[in-house]
């Protein structure tokens, strides 16, 4: 099996370049990999297909407004993008055009100064008066992915978040949860669902498709995430009771997939935290999640091939092939599925 096996076609009219007028609208496709049936569904309806005992684990990291322009002296435009937050300082960017280490930058009235050139196209930057993630959060704009082809708008700062986002730190969404509504929380905790939260700060990484054509050769990018110790207790009480663990996103399955030797070597109660650079893709033997939910993904990407590691690739191919045929819309903003 190649990186080609996991290209395919997909129509410029099939993307979602606008979030839905009425959050939690969406489409949903179920996958039941038992009898490896198809059906559609809603997303609003999610909580007919999970129960008393199931455990939903959700990702709480906000998005920051990572995006800046900024002028040298010279007048020269430099575009910014703040890197996702580590366990260091949020103080990396991706830059385009020239900067040279001590080079100063004017953005809305702050200086911005480049400390060091740690990597091709990543400054390290300081501001003379507070923060620089502080100044970006302030000034920024809310880094949409680049696939939209537009400026981030108002709608998109409360869209382009989730209702329970937390702690800030990614520089990408969590998408598969972007349509989940306060109300459809709550119909879930009425069912007997818990619902537990961990976070993993999404880094530009994520829905990047890969340029090399074999697995081994492509490096994975890495990003930080923390289980706290009652999240990891919850599990473990899920799984002696025989409930599922449904992971909401890929990032979500990325942390506690990563993280489960150390779970198991702690018994579930501890808190673990680390830098995520799990590559999953068809043959990876799942030890944690048992129901994933998540969005339709760009050809040639990680979390494409991760999907299809727990689907099922030729399965997966079947429902992307019926997602397109009956107008489903794909990526960040677009309709999900839901793997059974």
């Amino acid at each position: 099996m190649r990186v080609s096996d996991f290209d395919y076609i997909l129509p410029e009219e099939r993307i979602a370049y606008y979030p839905p007028t009425e959050r939690g609208s969406t489409r949903l496709l179920v996958i039941d990999r038992s009898i490896e049936r198809i059906e559609h569904s809603t997303y609003a309806s999610l909580d007919t297909r999970l129960g008393c005992g199931d455990l939903l684990v959700l990702n709480n990291s906000r998005v920051i407004r990572a995006r800046l322009i900024a002028q040298k002296p010279t007048g020269a435009r430099i575009e910014l993008m703040l890197l996702e937050k580590h366990q260091g300082e949020q103080e990396l960017a991706l830059y385009r055009g020239r900067l040279r280490k001590g080079d100063r930058l004017i953005a809305h009235g702050f200086e911005l100064v480049v400390e060091e050139l740690p990597d091709d196209g990543i400054a390290r930057l300081s501001c003379g008066v507070g923060s620089v993630a502080a100044l970006f959060e302030e000034h920024g704009a809310v880094p949409i992915p680049p696939y939209l082809k537009r400026d981030a708008e108002s709608l998109d700062r409360e869209r382009y978040q989730t209702v329970f986002a937390d702690l800030p730190g990614s520089v990408a969404a969590p998408t598969a949860s972007l349509n989940i509504t306060d109300d459809l929380l709550q119909r879930l905790r009425e069912k007997g669902v818990e619902i537990a939260e961990i976070t993993l700060h999404v880094g530009l990484g994520t829905f990047l498709p890969i340029r090399t054509e074999t697995f081994e050769e492509h490096v994975m990018h890495r990003e930080f995430y923390r289980i706290s110790a009652q999240t990891a207790e919850r599990i473990r009480k899920t799984k002696e009771a025989g409930g599922r663990v449904i992971a909401v996103g890929t990032t979500v399955t990325r942390a506690l997939e990563h993280a489960s030797s150390k779970l198991f070597d702690s018994g579930f109660c501890e808190e673990v935290s680390g830098e995520a650079d799990i590559f999953i893709y068809p043959g990876y033997s799942f030890r944690i999640i048992d129901v994933l939910l998540t969005n339709f993904h760009a050809p040639r990407s990680t979390v494409l091939m991760l999907t299809a590691a727990f689907a099922g690739t030729e399965l997966l191919k079947r429902a992307y092939r019926e997602a397109l045929e009956n107008g489903y819309q794909f990526l960040s903003y677009g309709d999900s599925m839901l793997i059974l």
